[in-house]
C-alpha cells in the first residue's frame, strides 16, 4: 500500500487537503476475512483502509489539533499497520490492534516535538465554499478542543479521542485501552465534566458536550 497522497494542486494553498477513495464500506466481508486476504494480497487492505480511515484521522486530529500533523500520524498509522499485517493475530479486534499502532504513532509524535496549533488559513484557498470566519472558527473549536484535552488525565483524553472523535462504541474504545466497559465509561463521564469546565463560557468556550 503506498502512503495516502495529500492533494496540495487548488491555488496556492501550502497546506495539503486529506484526500482519500469513496470511504463508503463497498465490501461485507469481516475485518478478521479481510485480514487473512490482505495478508496474502496486500491490495485487499484498501478496504480496511477505507473503514478506518475516518477513525483513525478523526482521533488523530482530536489529540494534536491541526490537520498537517493529523494527516501525517494517520498515514503513518496504516503504513505501519500494512507493514505489521503478518504479524497480526485474532487474539484482538483488528480495529483494537489498529488503534495500538495508531497511539504509538502519537506518543512518538509527542516526543519528538511540543504540537503546534497553527490557524491553517490556508485552507480558505482550497475550500472557497467556505467563509473566512468559518473557517477560523472551526479552526479555534479544534484547537480550543485539543488544548482542554491536553488539561485531562492522559486517561481521560484518550477515552473522549476515542469515543467521541473516533466514534468507536463503548466496548471497542474499552477494549482498544484495556478497560472493562464500566470503568471506560467512568472514565467518558469525568472527561466530560473536565471539559465542560474547562470550555465554559466563564473559561471562553461556547460548545455544549
Amino acid at each position: 500500500m503506498k502512503k495516502p497522497q495529500w492533494s496540495s494542486s487548488r491555488g496556492q494553498a501550502s497546506n495539503r487537503e486529506f484526500t482519500t477513495p469513496s470511504l463508503e464500506r463497498v465490501d461485507t466481508k469481516s475485518d478478521e476475512v479481510l485480514v487473512q486476504e490482505a495478508q496474502h494480497h496486500p491490495a485487499a487492505f484498501a478496504e480496511l483502509y477505507r473503514r478506518y480511515l475516518t477513525p483513525v484521522y478523526r482521533y488523530q486530529m482530536a489529540r494534536v489539533g491541526n490537520t498537517h500533523d493529523a494527516q501525517d500520524l494517520t498515514a503513518q498509522t496504516f503504513l505501519a499497520a500494512q507493514e505489521a499485517l503478518t504479524n497480526y493475530r485474532n487474539q484482538d479486534k483488528f480495529a483494537a490492534w489498529l488503534m495500538s499502532i495508531a497511539r504509538r504513532k502519537l506518543a512518538d509524535h509527542f516526543r519528538r516535538k511540543r504540537p503546534t496549533l497553527p490557524l491553517e488559513m490556508a485552507d480558505y484557498v482550497a475550500q472557497p465554499s467556505v467563509s473566512a470566519e468559518d473557517l477560523v472558527d472551526r479552526q479555534l473549536y479544534l484547537q480550543q478542543i485539543s488544548q482542554a484535552l491536553e488539561r485531562l488525565t492522559p486517561n481521560r483524553a484518550e477515552a473522549i479521542a476515542l469515543r467521541l472523535f473516533g466514534e468507536f462504541s463503548t466496548a471497542e474504545a474499552a477494549q482498544i485501552m484495556g478497560k472493562s466497559e464500566a470503568a471506560f465509561r467512568m472514565l467518558v463521564s469525568r472527561a466530560l465534566d473536565d471539559l465542560r469546565t474547562h470550555l465554559s463560557p466563564t473559561k471562553g468556550g461556547s460548545h455544549d458536550f
